[in-house]
């Protein structure tokens, strides 16, 4: 009998040396190509992977799986990252979705199977919760032919002919370029150095310090990068997860821009210099400062669960010019309606070279603009049935003071997320992936944001008085 796969909010993931094993790696591929060939028989199925061990040759089991089922597997030539796969399955009619083993932002030691629709976007909650369902307990025997393909190539062109290679190649632009040993390296920088961008990659070969790294683009796992800037006087360092659908930054001086303010940055550049329009779709634990932003270019914007998931449900309604959540994954559905990291990386490049300024001075203009304010996430790890008992008990959690403060609002649409009068607001949410309980505060100053992120911890722990 198989262990039980439950998926997260983007696929399901586990550890190399334990259930990601190819018996369950089979059971997942054959559930997910069982609903496609039932749906779309004889459809094109993509399937991709990582830079990680093994993962180039489970993706060929499982696209021998999903061939096995009279769906068409074409599997990638070399390891690519997430938005090639979702590239190639958005603009090829003939396909109903595609697989990808990756890692993702998760350590090492870890692999997992992301799923990707015929729009090329992660599906609706309703087919993950198909796929789980129709998962066997034992492996199936069914095998077929597959095809190896360049799937890396195509969106590599289309990505540098989506922003203005003439003012990026004029501004003489120099970055650093950090895959975090991801499925992004080397395909980056030889795109951006096609458009004229000077490159420093680091972390590009796998070696001894892979396994020691998370590959995610927040602090700490950015100091690399963050010096390296310095070192080389780049007017920014550039970032992507293990899978590249995630974007992370670092100013001319080495210091760590948040996702929220890339958000903004990138979402004013296609307003106000490309001149697009649309609704913006935040995840709950967004900064005060990505709304802030929309409103000031009167773009409607609406809240979603945590999950690019929720934000793909929205997109798929019409009239979003840009999602985004809190991890640094952003989409723009007129691409394709899933993140791109490196796309997001490419209109910083266009923006920077538009207005002739380094990452830190467009962050500095910003910050005048809307005001800054102080955000962080605390990540506390709990034993399972702990988590489990909290998340039962959030729903009915609607405390009357917390940190000397009594909020405005309260909301359980995902977890608990307090608000205040002076749009301080903390919010607590086990995480969808992990064995922890993630607990977000922002506030006007950082002593209040951690007053508030200490009661949020209290809070996961029972403890509050």
């Amino acid at each position: 009998m198989g262990a039980m796969i439950r998926f997260g909010t983007d696929g399901w993931r586990a550890r190399r040396d334990g259930e990601f094993n190819e018996e369950n790696v089979i059971r997942v591929a054959d559930a997910a190509a069982s609903l496609w060939a039932r749906n779309s028989p004889g459809a094109i199925v993509y399937i991709g992977f990582d830079t990680r061990p093994d993962a180039e040759a489970l993706a060929r089991l499982a696209a021998r799986v999903v061939a096995g089922h009279g769906l068409v597997a074409k599997l990638s030539d070399r390891y690519i990252p997430t938005p090639a796969l979702s590239w190639n399955i958005a603009h090829d009619p003939r396909s109903c979705g595609g697989l990808m083993v990756t890692g993702s932002h998760h350590p090492f030691d870890y692999l997992g199977i992301k799923f990707r629709v015929a729009d090329g976007g992660a599906g609706s909650t309703e087919f993950v919760s198909e796929v789980e369902r129709a998962i066997d307990p034992e492996p199936s025997g069914l095998r077929g032919p597959i095809d190896v393909v360049d799937i890396a190539t195509p969106y590599l062109d289309a990505l540098a002919s989506l922003v203005d290679g003439e003012v990026i190649a004029r501004a003489g632009l120099h970055v650093v370029y950090d895959p975090m040993y991801g499925s992004a390296r080397g395909h980056l920088p030889a795109v951006l150095e096609s458009l004229g961008v000077r490159v420093e990659e680091i972390h590009g070969e796998i070696d001894g310090d892979a396994d020691e790294m998370r590959p995610e683009p927040i602090e700490p796992w950015v100091d690399d990068c963050e010096q390296a800037v310095v070192e080389h006087g780049a007017c920014a360092g550039l970032i992507n997860d293990g899978d590249a659908d995630r974007v992370g930054a670092v100013d001319e001086h080495g210091r760590y821009v948040n996702s929220h303010k890339l958000f903004s940055l990138i979402l004013g550049h296609l307003v106000r210099n490309r001149g697009l329009s649309g609704r913006v779709v935040l995840g709950l634990s967004s900064s005060v400062v990505t709304r802030r932003v929309a409103h000031a270019l009167d773009c409607r914007y609406v809240i979603k669960p945590v999950g690019f998931k929720y934000i793909y449900e929205e997109m798929r309604k019409g009239g979003v010019l840009m999602g985004g959540e809190e991890t640094g994954g952003f989409g723009i559905p007129s691409h394709f309606p899933e993140r791109d990291g490196l796309l997001m990386i490419l209109l910083l490049c266009e923006l920077m070279a538009q207005t002739g300024k380094t990452l830190g001075q467009l962050v500095a203009e910003l910050d005048e603009r809307v005001g800054a304010t102080s955000y962080a996430r605390r990540d506390l790890r709990l034993q399972n049935e702990d988590i489990e008992v909290l998340r039962t008990m959030l729903p009915g959690i609607n405390p009357h003071r917390v940190a000397g403060r009594v909020p405005e609002r309260v909301s359980h649409m995902d977890g608990l997320r307090l608000e205040f009068d002076d749009e301080s607001w903390l919010l607590l949410r086990p995480s969808g992936t992990e064995s922890l309980v993630r607990v977000y505060a922002e506030a006007p100053t950082v002593e209040l944001r951690d007053r508030l992120l200490d009661a949020g911890v209290d809070i996961a722990r029972g403890e509050l008085s």
